[in-house]
C-alpha cells in the first residue's frame, strides 16, 4: 500500500484478504479503532500497525 496516514476499510480488507464485513466487525467490537467520515471508515496507519502486531502476537 502507498504511504498515507489513513486507510479505508476496503483497503485493509483487500490487504488482509478478508471480507469487508470482517473489518467492520473488528471496528464494531473495538479491536480496530476507526473514524467514520460520511459513509466510510478510516483507520490510521499507526492503528493498523498496532492491530497487526496484536494479532500476530496471539
Amino acid at each position: 500500500m502507498k504511504d498515507k496516514p489513513f486507510y479505508k476499510a476496503e483497503d485493509l480488507a483487500e490487504q488482509l484478504e478478508v471480507n469487508i464485513m470482517t473489518i467492520y466487525r473488528y471496528i464494531k467490537a473495538g479491536r480496530l479503532k476507526a473514524y467514520k467520515l460520511g459513509r466510510e471508515f478510516r483507520i490510521e496507519k499507526s492503528e493498523f500497525e498496532r492491530f497487526l502486531k496484536h494479532c500476530i502476537s496471539k
